[in-house]
């Protein structure tokens, strides 16, 4: 095999290594758990208008590991409502497959156990009716909730592309195993808070929105803290961005 030939298939296997996109799932989880640290962070929220941020609320959330499990908790709190939005998830530490899952707000409750079948049940306030939930899956994923979490310990890289599986319960919009897909990843430097940061930004979307919603990760390429959240959805664009 000739040199010049040997560099062009090298070039060529580059090339589709880059683009290539994976599929991870809990039984194929190619994140770096050691990235994964117990912390508390909290973030916040705007809304744009004219080119201008309005503040809407802010987004607390607390990770702890411990021992074989993770227990993320988030709690959103809107400026215009008095109680807060609060989901719970409990994954395994090896694989961050879901254990537990629940969601208080105004409208509804939700409580999820994942094992064999997902079952619970899910409260409806405005209606005042609570449905027992019973949901079988044959295939792997994570717990919709805490997929954000999950982009962040991934073996970002230019040019990196995947589905990820998640389990979303929704009976407004849709219940069952669902994909969502990092469209790209593209290093750049961003100024955050009067500084310069190296970071990853991850372009993704999910079939909870129809994939009509893009959520923009910013991701610190050394500490992998999210700095910032870029939201399109229906016209509209938010931003959610780490408290100092």
């Amino acid at each position: 095999m000739s040199h010049n030939l040997k560099i062009l298939l090298f070039s060529v296997f580059v090339l589709v290594k880059s683009f290539a996109q994976i599929d991870i799932s809990p039984k194929h989880n190619t994140s770096n758990v050691d990235f994964l640290k117990s912390e508390t962070y909290e973030m916040d929220w705007y809304m744009t208008f004219d080119n201008k941020k309005i503040s809407i609320g802010n987004v607390n959330t607390v990770m702890n590991k411990e021992g074989d499990k993770i227990y993320l908790t988030t709690k959103i709190k809107m400026n215009n409502s008095k109680r807060s939005w609060i989901d719970s998830t409990i994954v395994n530490s090896k694989d961050f497959s879901p254990i537990y899952h629940s969601s208080y707000n105004q409208q509804r409750d939700i409580i999820l156990f994942f094992g064999d079948n997902i079952t619970g049940s899910y409260y409806d306030k405005q209606k005042q009716e609570k449905t027992q939930i019973l949901e079988k899956v044959e295939n792997s994923f994570f717990d919709s909730n805490f997929y954000p979490q999950l982009i962040r310990f991934l073996p970002l890289e230019e040019g990196y592309k995947s589905k990820i599986s998640i389990f979303d319960y929704n009976p407004n919009l849709k219940i069952g195993v669902m994909t969502a897909s990092i469209k790209g990843a593209t290093e750049k430097i961003i100024e955050f808070k009067g500084k310069k940061r190296a970071v990853w930004e991850v372009q993704t979307t999910s079939d909870i929105s129809d994939n009509s919603t893009t959520i923009i990760f910013y991701i610190d390429q050394f500490t992998r803290e999210i700095l910032k959240q870029v939201i399109h959805a229906k016209g509209r664009k938010m931003i959610m961005e780490l408290k100092n």
